[in-house]
Formats: structure tokens, sequence, C-alpha cells
């Protein structure tokens, strides 16, 4: 027994030793990668000292003498907060993502690559001024000379997958204006092989339900402007590898809203201005928050993608800008006829063309390494493979057309009037925005900047690539697009919504956000005489919901006449009595939302089939401009349930078979007390790291922040939105908020969602995530005394080895 006794203490002994060197072992490979702000650090090709303050949120204020050294700085900082991120965006561009992950990315790594968005970023490069070159390559040095010296406590995902970063490149920080690009291009794709699925199954006349009818909407972002006189399941696969790309935090634009208001609107006299990006919520968040100053020459401060060192939107000492994305239809797919004796040729203007192979060699995890085919037409990439000859899709796409966003960033940076903010716009052609812009002389303005195709057709579906009938013939001239200057109105504002009236000559998209947000927006704006900062608080945090309003009425008038259980009637009294608030607290949305969704499946479900249906349901926007569509003629066919032969249903037994179903579908999910059906308990978002899908990985090293209960949706001003594919699990909200006063620079107010750190062990990884959640602000301090008074770490980049 004794010795019994004596082995338990020594295995109880080990299994403690274990324990605890397991724990620091754990601890150590979680924070080594943690930087100290405090520590000086000596930088090679450092022409004078720079130094970096950070405040209490370790947002880094750089001061500098000179750009070169200031961008040096940038790459070093960025690389201490943000490196792994930064690396893992340069291989989604690359397409270089199965070197890292496994097998699964092979096709994702083949679409990217496809793209060509390093061919693109390596001719900018040869065409882009001296000026700005030497900015990336200084850049590119901080980030190398931060990898050199921290070789041995690189962030914990180098650990976890087993490699190191490449050093890197001017081409890299490029290759973020293709990624852009093809990421606003959204569901263009994707909705043209849809629209032709639908035609091919209901023929002309019934696809015209489901086209957004853009024709008639009257809230427009430039109401004043005028001008002087089964072939396709490789769409499903690119969606596929879209959602791959989201689900690891690649995602960059989505929705937005931004606006400004002029001085006379305002307590202060001056103008006023809001922005607030919409994206996808992960950790760390794509936006990264920084501050340059170079003595007596440049201050700027605001948003910065992490990857390249210039400030996306933000403001500077004399103008703010800030984006929304302008919904171009920048992609049109071909159907190509091939040569029947020859599949290396296709059809144009009468002639066999060749395509273009390119053989690619990927690099699998673990060492194998795979060759594949690549093809493309002149127009560009073949989207479709080439398992079925007489089917093959090629995609044009603006992403692919010279255009130098990095130019135009540059050259917003330095800014200093409206003149100066459109020839720093004019450069953008492959990503297109409307670009608000408000200055501290008193000016306000909105220009949609980007490249609009000139071309034929509708634009929302597949076209016969046989001739040149269908190819871009330009781009709409920049003097032609759309553009506000200090209107009567004295308010400018965009919100994703039609961009301007039916008279403009030239075919802009389709896919444009329906109304409610800038509906809701220009109301608040008008309510009161004089404007301040509170009231744009309260406005960017708005879940007053016009759709609701929209909407709630007619149903109620449908229902109040409709034969319900005593749970269906208390549920009606709720929704009666109901303010239209998308609050996390209320139970109306839960209803609501849930009702949304019955009613989009009831009534197409049937006439579709599951796999159409699910496809079409899949791409949110379609179905949204579909129930407007269907509600703003309620006498369209679709209401009638073709399973059902003894009743032809309409528009009202629609509404109540769907409420119907959501009663008991919310009472099997939540319980019989509908008091309890609260928004925020089902309607919540979780910031989840590339890695945090692995449970165990998210669980040791905290890579996953939340649930986090929140209102709103898709429809409010605060636009917390799901997919109708996983409801209601939100996957995008605002991406930051800035609100800024341009007679006093230094009382702007601005969030992030995450916070300044990517690595999951810091204080600063989620820090500002309360902040964000309950619809609060930190001061962004802009003037080097300010600054100073509020640092909390300070570090000094010192000239030599």
């Amino acid at each position: 027994m004794k010795i019994l006794k004596k082995v338990a203490i020594v295995v109880a002994f080990l299994i403690v030793i274990i324990a605890i060197s397991g724990y620091f072992f754990l601890r150590h490979l979680s924070h080594k990668g943690v930087p100290d702000y405090s520590q000086d650090i000596y930088l090679k090709n450092l022409s004078e000292e720079v130094i970096v303050y950070r405040d209490s949120l370790a947002i880094p204020h750089i001061i500098a003498q000179n750009d070169e050294d200031l961008y040096r700085a940038v790459g070093y900082v960025m690389a201490q907060d943000r490196l792994w991120q930064m690396d893992l965006l340069r291989r989604v561009t690359m397409g270089r993502l199965s070197e890292i992950f496994d097998e699964d990315f092979i096709e994702t790594d083949l679409l990217l690559r496809s793209l060509r968005i390093f061919d693109k970023s390596q001719l900018i490069l040869s065409k882009t001024e001296p000026e700005i070159i030497k900015a990336l390559e200084a850049f590119s040095d901080g980030v190398n000379q931060y990898i050199e010296q921290n070789e041995k406590s690189l962030p914990l995902e180098f650990s976890v997958l087993g490699y190191k970063p490449d050093k890197w490149e001017p081409a890299y920080s490029m290759n973020i204006i293709g990624y852009m690009a093809w990421d606003l291009a959204g569901s263009a794709y994707s909705s043209e092989v849809i629209f032709y699925k639908i035609l091919e199954k209901f023929g002309e006349e019934k696809m015209k339900d489901f086209i957004p009818q853009v024709a008639g909407r009257p809230d427009l972002v430039y109401p004043d402007f005028k001008l002087d006189g089964e072939k396709f399941e490789f769409i499903k696969e690119i969606t596929t590898h879209q959602k791959v790309l989201q689900d690891i935090g690649a995602q960059i634009f989505c929705g937005s809203n931004n606006w400004a208001v002029s001085g006379e609107k305002t307590v202060s006299g001056m103008p006023l201005f809001a922005n607030d990006m919409h994206l996808g919520l992960n950790a760390p968040g794509i936006w990264y928050q920084m501050h340059y100053i170079i003595e007596e020459k440049m201050n700027i401060t605001g948003v910065v993608v992490p990857g390249q060192p210039l400030v996306v939107a933000g403001h500077n000492d004399s103008i703010a800008w800030g984006m929304t994305n302008l919904y171009v239809d920048d992609i049109d797919l071909y159907l190509e006829k091939i040569n029947p004796e020859d599949s290396s040729q296709y059809m144009f203007n009468g002639e066999w063309k060749d395509i273009e192979v390119r053989k690619e060699k990927i690099k699998i995890k673990g060492g194998e390494e795979i060759e594949r085919e690549l093809r493309f037409t002149h127009r560009g990439p073949i989207m479709s493979g080439f398992k079925n000859l007489s089917d093959v899709i090629s995609m044009r796409w603006i992403g692919n057309d010279y255009s130098n966003e990095m130019k135009g960033v540059y050259l917003l940076n330095r800014a200093n009037n409206w003149e100066d903010f459109k020839n720093a716009i004019s450069s953008f052609k492959s990503v297109s925005q409307n670009f608000v812009y408000a200055d501290a002389k008193g000016n306000i303005g909105l220009y949609a900047g980007g490249g609009v195709p000139v071309r034929k057709g509708n634009g929302y579906t597949i076209m016969s690539g046989e001739t040149d009938e269908y190819d871009w013939k330009g781009l709409v001239p920049f003097e032609q697009l759309p553009h506000s200057y200090n209107p009567e109105s004295g308010v400018v504002a965009s919100a994703n919504n039609k961009t301007v009236g039916d008279d403009y000559p030239y075919y802009i998209g389709t896919y444009f956000a329906q109304e409610y947000r800038i509906k809701r927006i220009r109301e608040l704006l008008n309510q009161k005489e004089k404007l301040s900062m509170e009231d744009f608080i309260e406005i960017q945090n708005d879940e007053s919901s016009v759709l609701v309003r929209k909407l709630q009425s007619d149903i109620i008038d449908i229902l109040s006449k409709a034969e319900l259980n005593e749970l269906g009637k208390k549920v009606f009294e709720m929704f009666t009595n109901w303010d239209g608030e998308m609050s996390a607290e209320a139970t109306g949305p839960t209803v609501f939302e849930s009702f949304y969704l019955s009613f989009a499946r009831n009534v197409l479900l049937d006439d579709m089939g599951e796999d159409l249906f699910y496809e079409y349901y899949g791409n949110s926007s379609l179905m949204r401009n579909f129930i407007e569509n269907l509600w703003t003629n309620k006498e369209m066919k679709w209401c009638d349930d073709i399973l059902t032969t003894d009743i032809e249903e309409g528009f009202d037994e629609m509404v109540v078979k769907s409420f119907k179903d959501v009663i008991v579908k919310l009472a099997e999910k939540m319980g019989d007390s509908p008091e309890r059906w609260s928004w925020g308990s089902i309607h919540k978002f979780t910031l989840e790291h590339p890695l945090g899908g692995v449970k165990l990985l998210s669980k040791v090293f905290n890579l996953n922040r939340g649930p986090y209960e929140v209102g709103g949706s898709f429809h409010t001003v605060r636009p917390f939105s799901y997919p109708f594919r996983d409801p209601f699990k939100v996957d995008n909200g605002a991406s930051q908020r800035h609100i800024y006063l341009t007679d006093n620079w230094d009382k702007s107010l601005s969030i992030i969602p995450t916070g300044t750190s990517g690595v999951p062990a810091s204080d600063y990884y989620c820090d500002q995530t309360e902040l964000y959640v309950n619809g609060k602000y930190h001061s962004d301090m802009f003037s080097k005394n300010m600054v100073i008074r509020h640092t909390k770490y300070t570090m000094k980049f010192i000239p030599g080895e």
C-alpha cells in the first residue's frame, strides 16, 4: 500500500508538472507575437528618428520628418499588429491558400489565379510615379525588417500552420486593388446566371418579375444631376469559393452609408461628415486605424487596409472623404461557341480564335504540387471549365482593366480641396465608389468615381460571345459620372441606392440596395433645422425600419380578417402594437423577419423547385427585390400554390399562411411565450478568426469573440444583416463608424468592431467591441498636442543596425 501511495504521489506530481509545462508552453505560443509598444527599435535605411505614440486603444500615431521614413515605420508598425492578416490577404490575391491550409483550397486558388491580380499589379507598378514607388518600397522594407528582427516571435498562426512569411514586395500591396475590385463585384456574376436559369424555366415575361425594378425608384444618390444632351453548375462552385474567402475574413466591401451636411444645417456653422462602410464581421477586422504626421507637410488619420500603407478613408487637415459601394455592374458573362473540331478555339466575328492556356502549379500543404490549366478568351477567364464543351462561359471584368487606385488614395491623402479630390478619384476604375466629401472651408460634395462600362444590352443576363456586339466599348468619361457639389439642399448622402435618374444615358447597374436606409437617413437629416454631433451619433445607430412601415399595415389589415388560434392572436396583438424599432430587446423584429423569409419560401418554392429556389434564395439581394416587386404588384401570379388543386391562393392567403407557419416554428424554437421572443436572442454576431472554426484552437487560444446580441437588420441604418441561407446569424455590419467635425478635427469620433491588434492574446485584439455593440465611440485625436497628452505608449525608431 505504501508503494502504491508513493507511485500515486509521483504520478500526481508528474501530471502537475506536465500541466504547468503545458500551460506555459501554450502561453508562450499565444503571447510570443504580442509586441512591446514601448521598445525603441533600430531601423536600417532610416534617415531621421521617427516617434510612434499609441493611445489607450494602442492606435498608432506616427510622427516622421519625411515620406520614406514615415512609410518605413508604417510597415514595421503594421507588421507588429497585423502580420499574419497581411500574409493571408497576400495569399488570397496570389491564389496560394493551399500552401498553408490543404487541398480543399485548390479550386479557390484556381479561381483567384484566373483573376490575374498579380499580373495587373506588376503592370501598375511599371507605370506608377516614382514617389509612390518609393513609398511602397519603404513600406515593404519596414515589414521585412520586422520579420527579420522577430523571426523567433512571429504571431501564433505561423506556428500553428507551420510556415514563415515570405519577404514583402511592393506588388503585394498593389494586389489589394485587384482583390477589392473582385470583392466589390458582389453577386453580379451569380445573379446573371440565376436570371438566365429563370429565363429558361419561365420565359422572358415571367423573368421580369424577378428583376429589381430600379426604374421607378425615386430616391437617388444624385437627384439633381443631369447631363447635356444545368449549364451553369460552375457558378455554385464560384459562390462556394467566395464563401470560403468570407469565412477566412478576406472580404473587403459590401454595403455602406455616408453623408455630409453643409454649415447652414449644423449647430457649429461648418460641415459635419459621417461614413460607415459595411462588410463581414471577423477578427481581426479588415480596417487598421492609423494616424500619420510629417512635420509641416502632412497630417492624416483614418483606416488602412493591412498590406498597404495609405489611408483609404479618413481626413487630413483640409478635407474628409469616405465611400459607399456604387454597385456598378462591372461583370458580364458570355456564352462562347467552341469549335467542334478543335476545342482550343472559340468563335469571334466569324473567325475561330485560339483560347489562351495558362498552366498553374499549385503547392499543397505537406509538399505535394499539382498542375492545372486556366483558359482565357480575349474578354477574360473561362469560368465554367470544360466539362461540357458546348457550354463555355467567359467573364469580362473591370478588374482586368488598367487602373491605379493606389495613386488615387495617395493623392486623396494629400488633397486640399474639391479639385484635388476629383483629380484623385479620377484614378479609380476597377474600384467604383460614391465618394463623399467635406472640407475645412465649408464645402460638401459627392462623386461617383469608378469604371462604368459602355455596352449594349441589359447587363443582367448572359450574352452571346460570338461577335463583338456585346463587348464593352470603353468607360463613361469621368466628367460625365454623377456628382454633386454644394447642393441647395445642403445635404449629400448615399446608401448603395440607385445612383441617378432614368434619363441618364448610361447603364450603371441593376443590383442597387433598396431605398430603406437612404429614406431613413434623409428623413433624420431633415427632422431638425440644425444638426449636431449627437444627432449624427443617433443616425448612425438608428434601428427604425422604413421597410417595416411599408409592409406592417398591409400585414395587419390582412391578418385582422384571418382566423387565428389563441397564440396567433396574442402574437398578432403584439405585432400590431409594435413601433417598427428593430431593437435587440423587442419581439416584433423576430416575428417580422421570420415572416419575411417564410413569405418568400411559400410564394416561390413550389414554382421554382428546390434547386433553383435555394440558389435564388441564397442571393439575399435578389430575393429582397422580388418581395418588393410582389408587394408593389400584389396581382402577380406567383402566390398560387401549384401543389394545391382545390384552391387558387392569392397574396392575402400567402400572408396568412406565412404568419401561421412562423407562429408554429417560433413556438417550437423559442417556447410559447412570445414576450420572450426577443430579436437579440436569435440575432447575434460572433467575431470569428480564420482559424476559429477549429474548436480546440479557438478554445485554447481564445480566437473567436462573442456572440453579441444586436438589433437592426439589412433595412436599417444600423445595418446588422444576415444571409437568408443561415438566419439569423449576423455576418455583416458597419466595419467602422466615423463622424468628423470640419471646424475642429480633434472632436471627431471613430470606432471599429474589433481592435488595433490582430494577435488574439493582445489586450487590444477586440477591446473596442463592447463600445461598438453599444453604439459608443472613441475620440479620434488629430492634433499633435492632443495625441501627446493622451499617449500610453511611446516607441522610437532610431537610424542604425
